[in-house]
């Protein structure tokens, strides 16, 4: 039973057994054959005929609901659809499911109950009163969790009754369906840093996709391309039509690195400081996604997401919308790793150019620090919002003078260092990073750093 196929319950009497069968006698069945049994073994001794057939009555009657719930042929089809399937952490989701009866017998009173993890809710139970023939029962029930995560929704358990309440068989459904429950996110406001030209297309890189007769980087012949781009040497080469390369335009890419070490944050649950993050960080990737970025999402243990293409980062070659979804499904179950260091998430910095660079930090020691100051060099411009415990588990305490220390160091590195308290909402971090961008100058040797256009 899921969204994409119904599942079916065939008749539902047989498939266990007799026994598991007189196994579902309910309360009433097994009082009804005890006091038969009593009343039988009475009347022997007693030598009452009429108390016999009273005995033996009372007993045969739930053996007899028992046999029929047996012999019954049911042919029970179920779907659950989510609506939506993808929601982020404290709103709800809908579910709702749906039950035919495709059996030529009507079926007693069922009760249905969807098995779902406790984060999300009691699980719903529903009693339904005899369907019909062909006939069709919905019913919907609502799910919500404030901590992110991958939640099963299933199997649907199906509960089938005779209609004196003697004896009820449960079956389940095999099928499942997955509830993401992804971090919130909060709208960011656009800025208009210094340097930046008036909206995000102007000014914009462009790139040759060939240089010279030798450099040719073609590609196969596509209905509409103008035949006098039509590269003969490649053609012949490749026993196809091919055609040069248009110029291509350089999109601005963005990497957003969140710490994720154990001994970085502390505290846990939906307020902690590590769910702060993870919330910014998901903000931040859409927010750029939707600027045009391409982007890329790293963690301390150097996973970058997504891991597919030479670059490694997402919307250059895949629609926004699914970038964004991917991206939030891996942070819908990110959590804290067993690093003690940055080494991995630099050695992958490392590789080339970064444009903009958005991290997220706990607590940083001062080898973290250093890492982060090689970081900076690989980037065209960094901003760091920094999650200190102490404004965290102490309750707005200010920070150690080695933490403040710390922080100095990586903004002469280069680094447009937030420091984040506890409660603190990110848009208005977001605008103060603009502001410290505008004010403060670079370390690299006088002047402003200039943001990539479109980090508005």
């Amino acid at each position: 039973m899921s969204a994409g196929g119904p599942g079916t319950v065939e008749d539902a009497g047989r498939r266990g057994g007799l026994r598991s069968a007189l196994g579902g006698l309910t309360t009433r069945g097994r009082s009804f054959l005890a006091a038969g049994l009593a009343a039988a073994g009475c009347a022997y001794v007693l030598g009452q005929a009429d108390l016999l057939r009273v005995g033996l009555l009372l007993a045969v009657l739930p053996l007899i609901c028992v046999a029929v719930l047996w012999r019954t042929h049911h042919r029970v089809t179920g779907t659950r659809r989510l609506a939506p399937s993808r929601v982020p952490a404290g709103s709800e989701a809908r579910v709702h499911l749906r039950i035919d009866n495709v059996s030529r017998l009507a079926t007693g009173l069922l009760m249905l109950q969807d098995r779902v993890p406790y984060v999300l809710g009691p699980r719903p139970r529903f009693v339904l009163d005899r369907v019909e023939p062909g006939g069709r029962r919905e019913v919907s029930y609502r799910v919500r969790s404030d901590l992110r995560g991958r939640y099963p929704l299933g199997p649907l358990q199906l509960r089938l009754g005779d209609p004196f309440g003697m004896c009820e068989l449960t079956r389940s459904f095999s099928a499942y369906d997955t509830l993401v429950v992804i971090p919130r996110t909060a709208p960011l406001p656009p800025l208009r840093l210094a340097g930046e030209a008036s909206g995000y297309g102007d000014g914009r890189g462009r790139s040759l996709a060939f240089a010279g007769e030798d450099d040719v980087i073609p590609r196969g012949y596509r209905h509409g391309d103008d035949l006098r781009r039509v590269h003969w040497r490649s053609t012949a080469r490749h026993g196809e039509l091919m055609v040069r390369r248009e110029e291509q335009p350089q999109r601005a890419r963005c990497t957003v690195l969140l710490d994720t070490r154990r001994i970085a944050f502390e505290g846990a649950g939906p307020d902690s400081a590590f769910e702060w993050a993870v919330s910014a960080a998901a903000s931040a990737l859409v927010h750029m996604l939707e600027r045009g970025f391409a982007v890329r999402l790293l963690t301390d243990d150097g996973s970058t997401v997504p891991g597919e293409g030479s670059d490694g980062f997402a919307g250059s070659t895949q629609e926004s919308a699914d970038a964004a979804g991917l991206l939030l499904d891996t942070l819908a179950v990110v959590g804290h790793s067993d690093g003690d260091g940055l080494e991995r998430a630099h050695a992958v910095l490392r590789g080339g150019e970064e444009g903009l660079l958005i991290a997220l930090f706990g607590d940083l020691a001062e080898e973290e620090v250093a890492v982060a100051a090689r970081m900076r060099q690989r980037s065209r411009a960094a901003v760091a919002f920094v999650l200190e415990s102490a404004h965290w588990v102490a309750a707005g305490e200010p920070a150690a003078p080695p933490a403040a220390e710390l922080l100095r160091r990586l903004r002469e590195a280069g680094w447009i260092v937030v420091s984040v308290p506890q409660g603190a909402e990110l848009p208005a971090l977001w605008r103060q990073a603009g502001r410290l961008h505008a004010e403060a100058p670079s370390a690299a040797g006088g002047g402003t750093t200039d943001f990539p256009r479109g980090w508005s």
